[in-house]
């Protein structure tokens, strides 16, 4: 019998309780986790979540406003929810204003390139508008990237928002109607002084999504060359504007990340790097596979589980839409490929299709929602590791358990592990550099979302816990 045995057998037996070494919880050996906040490596940026082809319409319209607050505080609140950071919306470019499309706000072809346009922006965004003043006003988020999955029809080669084509005047892409970069530039401008009209600083300014892929929907084709020209006109567009200290370039939200890393090295090559934030990719056709070759920060900028059945575990063999399973995926992100930012698709999203692309399911005819154990993955991450934090070195855990370890802004840590075993493991925590003074810890498994848990403060500053099986648990330093 262990030492943690005998403890747990004598309080037992105080209040006339029979226990046995059978009752209690199997820990694995257990393990010190060193933190050296003196070895650094990337500045996160945040977690979050897109709202676009007008999603965010599930929360506007949700008429039960107890359940409307509920479903915002599950995405922001960082004591009951996820506490995510970072809100990607959708700059639409259809005008077609059916449900499922992101709608323009310039519907008319002006006639021209030069022309001027015709604004039509009716204070709304598909919803997209008041949940990030929300987001902002009540919450605190501070990371708002908007995103366009193409131009506008009449600014694009094959004349459509849908089927790919590219905008006309970028290098190869010549129309009979002339070169509408200077439009389009102007188009993204005029969303982002809507926005700032309205009280929400949009931060992150994208022009493309998947440029290698022509879908049925909102899309725009463009080689890395070709996003390097484009970002030549709209950079300066934003200076004379005088939005560059609010709101910055980022390019190119590529299928996979082996596009984006060719788009990347184009980008250098056309000596446009400078003029961007951030780099961003997908991973539908692959994965992270090493460090972006950008002095940039680098996002995950949509990723999910567009296939299988729609599922609430956290645990069920390891599968795609298992609360796990992404806890692993931002792990492997953030720390195997120095990722600052990592975006879920869908935050909310309607009960069809039947899939693992969202993580509330949401009904507005019944007024009811369903939770995945997906979102309590990332509060685990996003409550703790804040904007601005940077990520520090760790080493040493036991067998069976990941580490990650971050110093926030204001000096608080969080160190982050992830357990595959399927008993729990005992682990200690000393941390070089700073001495704490307290200690919390919260846990996210098969029976806990992000819950609190025990930990010590010995008064050597060594924290004393246990990762449970198959879980991640957040240790929060004050």
């Amino acid at each position: 019998m262990r030492y943690a045995e005998i403890i747990l057998t004598a309080a037992l037996a105080a209040v006339g309780a029979v226990a046995s070494p059978v009752a209690v919880i199997e820990e694995r050996q257990s393990g010190t986790v060193a933190v050296d906040l003196s070895k650094t490596f990337q500045t996160i940026d945040g977690f979050g979540f897109s709202l676009a082809f007008q999603r965010a319409n599930l929360i506007t319209n949700m008429s039960d406003k107890q359940k409307q607050r509920e479903l915002l505080d599950l995405l922001f609140n960082r004591t009951t929810g996820a506490g995510f950071s970072i809100i990607r919306n959708g700059i639409g470019s259809s005008p077609d204003s059916s449900s499922d499309h992101m709608n323009t706000f310039a519907p008319k072809n002006p006639g021209g390139p030069k022309a001027a346009t015709n604004y039509q922006w009716d204070g709304k965004d598909s919803g997209q508008l008041w949940v990030s003043q929300e987001a902002v006003n009540t919450y605190g988020v501070r990371n708002i990237y908007a995103d366009a999955w193409s131009a506008p029809g009449y600014m694009k080669t094959n004349g459509n928002e849908a089927n790919g084509g590219s905008i006309c005047g970028v290098t190869g892409a010549t129309c009979s109607s002339g070169d509408w970069r200077q439009a389009y530039a102007d188009y993204l401008v005029a969303y982002v002084n809507f926005y700032k009209a309205a009280g929400v600083n949009v931060t992150h300014l994208g022009f493309l999504n998947e440029p290698e892929y022509s879908a049925g929907y909102a899309s725009m084709r463009s080689s890395g060359a070709q996003a390097a020209d484009f970002i030549k006109v709209l950079y300066p567009t934003l200076q004379a504007a005088n939005l560059t200290d609010q709101v910055g370039i980022v390019c190119c939200d590529s299928e996979g990340w082996g596009n984006q890393v060719q788009m990347t090295s184009a980008i250098k090559s056309a000596n446009a790097e400078s003029m961007l934030k951030t780099i961003t990719s997908h991973t539908y056709t692959g994965g992270p596979s090493g460090a972006m070759n950008t002095r940039l920060p680098v996002w995950l900028s949509e990723q999910c589980d567009l296939n299988g059945g729609w599922s609430t575990s956290w645990y069920s063999n390891g599968g795609a839409g298992d609360g796990l399973t992404w806890a692993n995926n931002v792990y492997s992100a953030v720390v195997s490929n120095n990722v600052s930012g990592f975006v879920f698709w869908y935050g909310v999203q309607w009960p069809n299709p039947n899939t693992n692309e969202k993580l509330i399911k949401v009904d507005n005819k019944t007024n009811t929602y369903e939770v995945a154990k997906r979102l309590w993955a990332f509060a685990n991450w996003s409550r703790y590791v804040r904007p601005g934090a940077v990520r520090v070195n760790t080493s040493g855990a036991p067998s069976g358990v990941k580490t990650a370890a971050f110093k926030n802004v204001d000096g608080s840590i969080a160190v982050v592990a992830i357990s595959s075993s399927a008993s729990a493991v005992a682990v200690s925590i000393k941390i070089s550099g700073a001495t704490p003074a307290a200690v919390e810890a919260y846990v996210s498994d098969n029976s806990h979302n992000c819950e609190k848990t025990a930990a010590t403060l010995a008064a050597d500053g060594t924290i004393s816990g246990s990762v449970a099986g198959r879980s991640i648990t957040t240790f929060f330093i004050p």
